[in-house]
């Protein structure tokens, strides 16, 4: 890695990104191109796609399949090209229980394109503790599961 000549450049950057996800509505997704590189690559648990309209798809179906998403960022570096947030996302599921709000803890490692925008975005959080034991038939056996595995 070659160190950036100017290693303050990202900081806004990275301030549009945590003021976004911080702020994001159904319409935001399809102006993904705005925040994303035309060639940025993403990557989920559940999703790797590359591009602003793919990207801005799996945003699409965040909002149809769950009642109210937040991102809340609790931490944000930024290091030449390269950043790191953690984050709580909140929600209620449509599909299950729609009264019991659910938190997702996580992060992600970006890494920016020479104009500011998101070249790679990459989340990491654990989709059995964080989600899977929240479903309602799953959970049980992902509980259990994870009972089992301790002992």
């Amino acid at each position: 890695m070659h160190p950036d000549p100017d290693p303050g450049r990202h900081e806004a950057s990275l301030a549009r990104v945590v003021a976004f996800f911080e702020s994001i509505a159904p319409d935001d997704a399809a102006r993904m191109d705005a925040l994303y590189a035309d060639d940025a690559w993403f990557k989920d648990p559940f999703n790797e796609v590359r591009g602003p309209q793919a990207i801005g798809r799996i945003f699409a179906a965040m909002f149809d399949q769950l009642h109210e998403p937040s991102f809340s960022v609790r931490d944000a570096i930024v290091r030449d090209d390269q950043a790191f947030l953690t984050w709580d996302f909140r929600f209620r599921f449509r599909r299950f229980d729609t009264k019991t709000p659910q938190t997702i803890r996580g992060a992600t490692h970006i890494r920016f394109a020479p104009d500011g925008r998101i070249a790679m975005h990459r989340d990491y959080w654990d989709a059995a503790e964080e989600l899977y034991e929240k479903l309602p038939a799953i959970g049980a056996l992902m509980r259990w599961l994870k009972r089992r595995a301790a002992h």
